[in-house]
This record gives C-alpha cells, structure tokens and sequence, in this order.
C-alpha cells in the first residue's frame, strides 16, 4: 500500500470521501512538485562545481557557503529580467511552450517509486506512461521554434522532432526488454524483481542504450545539437527572456534529474539496497547516474546532425531490437536460470553484438562536403 492510500484512509475517518481524495491528491502533488524542485536546485549546483573541477576551475562559491545559494540568486536575477516577446511571434504558442516542456518533468515522477511503497500512483501501465509522458516535452520545443517566427528556432525545433523520432525507438525496445525481464509494466514490480541482482548487470547491453539514448532525448552532451551556439544561436531558446527561459532551464535539468531517477529504477535496483533507508539508496543511485552524465558531457565533444541521427537509427536501433530478442529468448527457454550465470552470458552477448553492429555501421567523422 501507497503512502498516498494510507493518508487517503486516515481522512477518510474524519472527511467526506470526496474531500478526502481531493486534499490527498493536492497533497501529493505538492510533494511531488517540492521534491522535484529540490532536485533540480541540487543538480544544478552538483553540475556547475563539478564541471569547474573538470575544467581546472572553481565554478560558484560566491553565494552562501561553497556557492550553495547561487542557485536561488540565479532565479531572483531571472524572475527582475523583463521579458521580452517577438512582434511577429505567435503569442498563445510562444507562451505555452515552455509550460508544456516543464510540465512532463513533474509528471514523470508521478509512477516513479522514491522508496518502499512511497510512491504517488502505481500505475500497473507505469513503464507505458512513462513513454508517453517523456515523449511531451519535444511538442514544447516545437512550440517554442515555431511560435519564436525566428528561423533559427524552427532550425532547432526541427532538429528536436528529428531527434526526438530517431531515439525514442532504442528507448522503447530497451524498456520491453526490463518488461520481459520484470513480467510487469509496474515500475514498482520491476524494482522489486532486481532483488536477485540489478538489471544493469542482467542487461549491461540495454543499459548502455537506454543511457546514450536518453541523453539524446533530454539534450545532453554529446547530442545538445538543439543549443549549438556557433550554428544556430541558442536554439528554441534564442526569443525567450526572464521567466520563460528560466522554465526551459530547469525543464531541461528537471528532464536530466528525472531520466537519472528513472534509469537508477529500471536498472540499478531503484530503493533497495542493505543498511540505509530505501529513499537514500534512491537518491544516491539517480546521483551516480547523473554523475556519469556530467563527466560524458566534460569529455565529449558534440557530435554532427548526420552523426546523430546515425548513432540512433544505425547503432542503437539494431542493437535494441538485438537486446529484447535475447532477453525474449532467455525468459522463453532458461526462465529460471541462475541470475549471476545470466550476467556473464548476457555481457559476452552485449560485447559481441556491439563490435559486429559496429563494424557493419559506418557513422563518418571529420568534415562534411557539401
């Protein structure tokens, strides 16, 4: 049982049934929104410091002790901007986007559980609304690119749908695959189902695509072609000012914190671990992720448009669809196998489709000729 139902049954003694669901359902939203806020204050300061030591710097330590109040120094600044609109841009549009591209951040951990049944729906459909759900925040950016009537924006919104389209297909064919592992849609039942061991060790091959993947899909180095500064200004960013760009930003870190917490769920064990609470092991595992996605994007340069839509639909397409028939086929034929045993077959199979997929793909580099 929920945390959520347990409080719904403890107004129930007090309240009507409708206002107690109702004030339950505020309740929980509200907690939803504060930690979600919280986390992206957290990631953004955990980023910012900790790019400044990859690239021999400091980053922010002016604001409060060790820099930890820039962040609220940073929104005070956004919300005194003015802001600033187009005349020939389409106003409704241009102010509905970045609302529907923040908004999927905090629906997103609506089926996503912090803890032992410390969850706000546990939807036996989790993994498919998920899907649905991370799939709005490119509608915003289309939005954005077309209601700016600023060439370059539809330049980047453009890029985003085609992003959008190239990736969602790995990330798809990764998600059934801890489907069929799990037998269940429930993002509840497929932590509980890591009990054994965690399915980045059982799937090492789909929690390589699930990553790279969803780093293209949240707009994270090395695929953060929608900002790329010296081609296209800001990208859908380039006609918004104050609080609408700063509703981009913390979209942006939002949908970076969410996919943390999400692969840190499907893959790492989400709330188990020995000793400590549930929620710490939560939030420790969602860092750690986040952590390997700061230090790819201080590693990696940017990749080309053509390199993108390669590595999607050349690389990681075939080997997702390479991964599901695997999993299929082990939960078909040794559905009981030892786990530990499942690993090393698994990873053997993992390395060995990506150098023959590798070798068979040609993704170019160096210049390209027009």
């Amino acid at each position: 049982m929920t945390l959520l139902n347990q409080f719904i049954e403890w107004l129930d003694n007090y309240w009507p049934h409708w206002a107690s669901y109702l004030t339950s359902a505020i309740v929980g939203v509200l907690i939803v929104v504060i930690f979600v806020i919280l986390g992206i204050i957290v990631v953004i300061l955990t980023e910012r410091r900790l790019l400044g030591r990859f690239q021999v710097r400091l980053g922010p330590n002016r604001v409060g002790p060790e820099g930890i109040f820039q962040a609220f120094a940073d929104a005070v600044k956004v919300l005194t901007k003015e802001d600033i609109v187009p005349k020939a841009a389409d106003h409704w549009v241009h102010w509905l986007a970045p609302v529907i591209s923040f908004i999927p951040v905090i629906m997103v951990f609506a089926v996503v559980p912090v803890a032992s049944g410390a969850i706000f729906a546990d939807l036996n459909v989790g993994v498919l609304y998920l899907a649905a759900v991370s799939s709005l925040s490119v509608l915003g950016m289309f939005m954005a690119g077309w209601g700016s009537n600023n060439k370059y924006s539809l330049v980047a919104a453009l890029r985003s749908v085609s992003q959008m389209v190239g990736y969602e297909l790995p990330i798809v064919f990764a998600l059934l695959a801890v489907v069929a592992a799990a037998g269940s849609m429930s993002l509840n039942r497929i932590v509980e189902a890591q009990s054994a061991a965690p399915f980045f060790l059982l799937q090492p091959l789909g929690f390589i695509i699930y990553f790279i993947a969803s780093l293209a899909e949240i707009n994270r180095s090395p695929f953060d072609l929608l900002e790329a500064d010296s081609e296209i200004v800001a990208g859908v960013h380039t006609e918004y000012s104050g609080m609408k760009f700063a509703m981009f930003y913390l979209g942006e870190y939002g949908h970076a914190f969410g996919a943390s917490c999400i692969i840190a769920t499907l893959f790492l064990g989400g709330w188990q671990g020995p000793f400590l609470p549930g929620f710490f092991w939560f939030l420790i595992k969602g860092f750690v992720v986040f952590f390997l996605m700061i230090w790819v994007r201080a590693t990696l340069p940017r990749v080309r448009v053509d390199q993108l839509t390669a590595i999607g639909w050349k690389l990681l397409l075939p080997l997702s669809i390479f991964n599901l028939l695997i999993v299929a086929l082990e939960q078909i034929f040794w559905p009981g196998m030892f786990p530990w045993l499942l690993i090393g077959v698994n990873l053997l199979a993992g390395l060995a489709l990506i150098l023959l997929v590798g070798r068979a793909v040609t993704i170019r580099g160096g210049r390209v000729e027009v």
